[in-house]
C-alpha cells in the first residue's frame, strides 16, 4: 500500500512555510500524543505518522529531497521514534513550556513563586514634600531561615516526596468520550513544595521564615504629593522555592499645613491689610514656603481678590520648575472709629449711597 504523503498527513499545502508546519504538528500532537491517549494503539500509530512528517518537512534539506523524490528516498519508520518525547518535553522544545503552566504549579519540579508585597505608610510635612527628605522606617517582614535555607526541614532531614515525584502535583488523565482530559491537583502528601520534612528545623520550627525588623532608608523625592507611593524594590517577603521576593510600597501622606493649602503644583495662601492700603494701595511682604516676598497692592483692592505669584508654589516632581503661589487678600474693616475718623470718611464718602 502507497505510502500516504506527508503534507496530506499534516495537513497543509507544499509551500506551507515553517510556521505553518509547526503549528499543524502542535495541533495534531495535543490531538494524538500517547501521553493523552493512554492505551490507544491507533492513537500512538497516528503519532509516529504525524511525527515522521514533520521531522522531515520541517528540515530545509529533507524537504527539498522530499519534494523532488517523495518517499523513495526515505526508508519506512526511519523518523519514527521508538520512544517518542514525553508531552511536556515535546512542548518544550517548540519554547512553549507545559501546556498546563497555566493551572499548574510546576512542570517537573516545584514552581518558585514571588514573594508577597509590604506596604508601609509615611507623614511627612508639607516642607519635607517641597525639599525632598529621606526617612528611616522599621518593617517587619519575614525572611528566609538560614539554617534550612528555606526548606522548614533540618539539614539532611528533607526528602523529594515519592508520591509527585517531587513534582508537587498529581496528574491524572480521564477519557471523556473521544476525548482525553488532564486533571492537575496538590500532593496531598506533600502539600504541593515537593518534599517531604523528617525532622523540622529548629529554629523556624519548620515554616522556613523568621519574623523581622529590618531598617530601610527611603527617600522621598521633592514635589511628591499626598497619597504618592514609592517602590522599592526586593524589600518585601521573601519567594517560596527560590523565588524572587516581593517589593515594599511605601505611602507618602503630607500633612495639612496651617499656612498653606496645596494644589497640584499650586499653591494657595490668605492675608490680612488694612483699609488704608485697600484704597490707597501699597506694598506688604507675604509668606512663602521658603520665606517671604514683596506683593504690590493696587489702589481699589476688593476683600477676596486672589493675587498670583509666580514660581512662588511647589516644585514638579524630581524637577526645579515650581508652580504658582495664589494670596487671597482679606481687607480688615476697624470695627470702631474715633468721632474724628468718622467725620473725615463722611466727608471723603460725600454723594456716595
Amino acid at each position: 500500500m502507497a505510502k500516504k504523503d506527508f503534507y496530506e498527513i499534516l495537513g497543509v499545502k507544499k509551500d506551507a512555510s515553517q510556521d505553518d508546519l509547526k503549528k499543524a504538528f502542535r495541533h495534531l500532537a495535543r490531538k494524538y500524543h500517547p501521553d493523552l491517549n493512554q492505551g490507544s494503539s491507533e492513537a500512538e500509530e497516528k503519532f509516529k505518522e504525524v511525527n515522521e512528517a514533520y521531522q522531515v518537512l520541517s528540515d530545509p534539506q529533507k524537504k527539498a529531497q522530499y519534494d523532488q523524490v517523495g518517499h523513495a528516498d526515505f526508508k519506512p519508520g526511519e523518523y519514527t521514534q521508538a520512544n517518542p518525547p514525553s508531552y511536556d518535553d515535546l512542548f518544550r522544545d517548540f519554547g512553549l513550556g507545559d501546556i498546563f503552566d497555566a493551572f499548574s504549579t510546576g512542570t517537573g519540579r516545584v514552581r518558585s513563586r514571588a514573594g508577597a508585597d509590604l506596604r508601609y505608610d509615611i507623614e511627612i510635612s508639607l516642607t519635607d514634600a517641597f525639599y525632598g527628605t529621606k526617612n528611616t522606617v522599621a518593617v517587619p517582614h519575614l525572611i528566609t531561615c538560614n539554617t534550612c535555607h528555606g526548606t522548614g526541614a533540618q539539614p539532611g532531614f528533607a526528602r523529594t516526596c515519592s508520591t509527585c515525584k517531587g513534582t508537587g502535583e498529581i496528574r491524572t488523565i480521564q477519557k471523556r468520550g473521544h476525548q482525553q482530559v488532564m486533571n492537575i491537583a496538590q500532593c496531598p502528601e506533600c502539600g504541593g513544595s515537593g518534599n517531604i520534612i523528617e525532622k523540622p528545623c529548629n529554629i523556624c520550627q519548620g515554616r522556613g521564615v523568621l519574623q523581622k525588623t529590618r531598617k530601610i532608608e527611603v527617600t522621598i523625592p521633592r514635589g511628591v504629593e499626598d497619597k504618592q507611593f514609592l517602590r522599592i524594590a526586593g524589600e518585601g517577603e521573601p519567594g517560596e522555592n527560590q523565588g524572587p521576593p516581593g517589593d515594599l510600597y511605601a505611602v507618602v501622606h503630607v500633612k495639612k499645613d496651617i499656612s498653606f493649602e496645596r494644589k497640584g503644583v499650586d499653591l494657595y495662601s490668605s492675608t490680612i491689610i488694612g483699609l488704608k492700603i485697600a484704597i490707597l494701595g501699597g506694598e506688604i511682604s507675604v509668606r512663602t514656603i521658603t520665606g517671604t516676598a514683596s506683593l504690590k497692592i493696587p489702589r481699589g483692592t476688593q476683600s477676596h481678590t486672589l493675587f498670583r505669584l509666580r514660581e512662588q508654589g511647589m516644585p514638579y516632581l524630581n524637577t526645579h520648575k515650581r508652580g504658582d503661589l495664589l494670596v487671597k487678600i482679606v481687607v480688615k474693616i476697624p470695627e470702631k472709629l474715633t468721632p474724628k475718623q468718622e467725620s473725615l470718611i463722611l466727608e471723603a464718602l460725600a454723594g456716595e449711597k
